[in-house]
């Protein structure tokens, strides 16, 4: 098992498998040493568990679980072009959409479930950079997205 795996199985998380494009995209791309992954919505075994406005029908601490999910959903694509998260060098970039309340306004504590799933996957490989960005709806009527571009080592 790959240490990625390893610790994946110390926290009691599955790697799921790469949620099937909704319409006419990849779910990752590679290019050169980065991979790129299409937004990544919080899907389950193929389904939203939860739809919504976050700050109306989800609440922010639902929404940051949700998150967790994307990252997860996300780290699963980047193994699809990479082969094995081993490879995975740096998170570099981390996009988050939570689909808002006209008032709410804890974007960047829902997307900290993506952030901190990252560190807590792939420890200091997992620090990045990140927005964090209400929206009007997101696709499904999902309340969380998630976009991640990774850099991976050369071999």
């Amino acid at each position: 098992m790959s240490a990625v795996g390893e610790r994946l199985a110390e926290l009691g998380l599955t790697l799921p498998e790469v949620v099937p494009p909704l319409a006419a995209y990849q779910p990752a791309v590679q290019s050169g040493v980065y991979v790129y992954t299409a937004g990544q919505l919080p899907m389950v075994e193929g389904k939203l568990p939860v739809t919504g406005k976050v700050g109306a029908e989800v609440t922010a601490e639902e929404a940051k679980d949700l998150a967790r999910i994307c990252a997860l959903n996300a780290l699963a694509a980047v193994q699809s072009v990479a082969g094995d998260l081993d490879r995975v060098a740096r998170v570099v970039k981390v996009t988050g959409f939570v689909a808002s309340a006209s008032d709410f306004t804890g974007q960047p504590g829902v997307i900290n479930g993506a952030s901190e799933l990252f560190v807590e996957v792939l420890g200091d490989k997992g620090v990045h950079a990140r927005s964090a960005v209400g929206v009007a709806v997101l696709p499904l009527d999902a309340p969380v997205e998630v976009e991640v571009q990774v850099e991976l080592t050369g071999a």
